[in-house]
């Protein structure tokens, strides 16, 4: 299947973004006897990140709005605004050590038979080599929001990949409910893989294939 490029979306379908970002907030929080766990101001921050994607542009990187949105996490728990800058330092380092899901190292390299494979993800590209992920794929297939010069859900990020990559045809296997939706209604192929904590957005297109393992995303391109 030469003729078909797989991108994986980075920080739900093959990172727990929420585990490993988690820990490095907990490790901020007990050095600060702060009473948050790690998850909580996790889910605060990821929260205003993930509304601040949806209208951003660039030159605006993933760096900047990581950190209004830690900025604005921390006014709403009173956190003095000057600890945001060092803290997302300390968040960005530790991204190097987020888990992948159990099932990605098995997972990839078998899709890895069957196509091309990349990561199609809102994030620098700096921060994108950093992961774990990134050494499973291609990489000259790492299409982030900042060489793409788009954000999810944005269907305008979908389409510059799928023109990346031409005449080769584009499958993108996201997690979460907005991916799967912008991806969809970009008109790109999906195949939607079950993570814990994601759901399928109910008001928005349903995605035709969907799987509980990467090992069933090589399964579900044999059979194509």
């Amino acid at each position: 299947m030469a003729d078909i490029v797989v991108t994986f979306d980075l920080f739900s379908a093959l990172i727990d973004s929420r585990t490993g970002a988690a820990k490095a907030f907990a490790r901020i929080a007990d050095g600060r006897g702060w009473p948050w766990s790690g998850a909580e101001l996790y889910d605060r921050w990821d929260g205003h990140n993930k509304r601040l994607q949806r209208s951003a542009e660039p030159p605006t990187t993933f760096h900047d709005l990581s950190l209004r949105a830690l900025e604005l996490a921390y006014a709403e728990l009173e956190v003095p605004p000057e600890y945001a800058a060092s803290d997302l330092a300390i968040i960005e380092e530790s991204v190097a050590e987020w888990p992948l899901w159990p099932d990605v190292a098995v997972g990839v390299p078998l899709v890895a038979e069957l196509a091309a494979v990349g990561i199609l993800s809102n994030v620098d590209d700096a921060l994108l080599r950093t992961t774990q992920a990134a050494r499973l794929v291609e990489p000259d297939l790492l299409l982030s929001s900042q060489r793409l010069g788009a954000y999810k859900p944005s269907p305008e990020i979908y389409l510059r990949a799928a023109d990346a990559v031409r005449p080769r045809r584009l499958v993108h296997v996201p997690a979460s409910a907005r991916d799967t939706r912008g991806a969809l209604e970009a008109g790109v192929d999906v195949v939607r893989l079950a993570r814990p904590g994601h759901v399928v957005d109910p008001d928005g297109p349903q995605p035709p294939h969907q799987v509980d393992s990467v090992v069933d995303v090589a399964q579900r391109l044999r059979e194509w």
